[in-house]
């Protein structure tokens, strides 16, 4: 039997999000949707759900995370991903506020993913961005790697 998922991708910069998430969804068999059009019921009957968008201020997308803090109680397995200019911090995950806000809704998250991309935030903007290459190959194994492991049951990936 095939896995359902969902993947709700808020990409609204340069389209860095989205290629990481199809590179996921082609892994998954996963439809890919903005907030704006997911369907709550829709997400509710899928086995696997992904919610990811670029890093805005140090947050992710507002959309996605009104999205979620929108969505009603539910259960079962999640992910959370990410694309930025800057690092991650270990110490400060972009991704952990909404991993939080999903756990506390009943999903067991089952991991988490970011890498960097092209960023033409303010300050960069006056360099032409940062990042120009990114996503990269590299970086789009990567994440067809997390989607694997994810699909194939591998626990918690981060």
């Amino acid at each position: 039997m095939r896995m359902k998922a969902v993947i709700v991708c808020a990409s609204v910069s340069h389209g860095n999000t989205r290629r990481v998430a199809d590179s996921m969804a082609q892994v998954l068999g996963a439809k890919v949707v903005p907030p704006e059009e997911a369907d709550p019921a829709e997400l509710a009957g899928a086995d696997l759900v992904g919610f990811g968008s670029g890093v805005f201020y140090s947050r992710l997308h507002p959309h996605l995370t009104g999205f979620v803090k929108a969505l009603p109680a539910g259960r079962g397995r999640a992910f959370v991903f990410a694309t930025s200019g800057l690092p991650e911090l270990p110490v400060a995950p972009f991704t952990r506020p909404l991993v939080k806000v999903l756990e506390d809704k009943g999903y067991k998250v089952d991991g988490s993913f970011s890498c960097r991309a092209f960023d033409t935030w303010a300050p960069f903007k006056l360099v032409g961005g940062i990042n120009k290459q990114r996503p990269n190959a590299g970086d789009v194994q990567a994440a067809r790697a997390f989607a694997e492991g994810l699909r194939d049951g591998h626990g918690p990936v981060t």
